[in-house]
């Protein structure tokens, strides 16, 4: 899959809106058929950055989203409410969904 985390920094103005801003684009993008999930996280550091967390079944389905109408209304459209550029991590890694973070794993309920 195709793994991607990215840091948006929002205009302080806009930070409390960012979901509304980005619901059409994430809903969009959530219904494509190689979108395996695509996640946003607000900083609990600083309140106008936002984490977004997407991963796509494989290079085409990667490739299908950014080549999508809905990829490119966002290029257009969000700009406008960001502070800088966002910043991005983009990884093939060898599975399809989470792992089990087995340091921390909870043990079964014995009831």
């Amino acid at each position: 899959m195709i793994f991607i985390a990215a840091k948006f920094r929002v205009l302080p103005e806009h930070a409390d809106r960012w979901p509304e801003i980005t619901a059409e684009f994430t809903e969009a993008t959530r219904a494509e058929p190689g979108c395996l999930w695509f996640d946003w996280s607000r900083s609990l550091d600083d309140p106008a950055e936002y984490v977004l967390v997407e991963a796509f079944r494989d290079d085409e389905a990667g490739a299908a989203h950014v080549e999508s109408e809905h990829f490119r209304q966002a290029q257009r459209t969000l700009p406008p409410y960001l502070a800088e550029t966002p910043r991005i991590v983009n990884a093939t890694v060898p599975q399809q969904d989470w792992s089990p973070l087995g340091e921390l794993e909870v043990p079964a309920d014995p009831r």
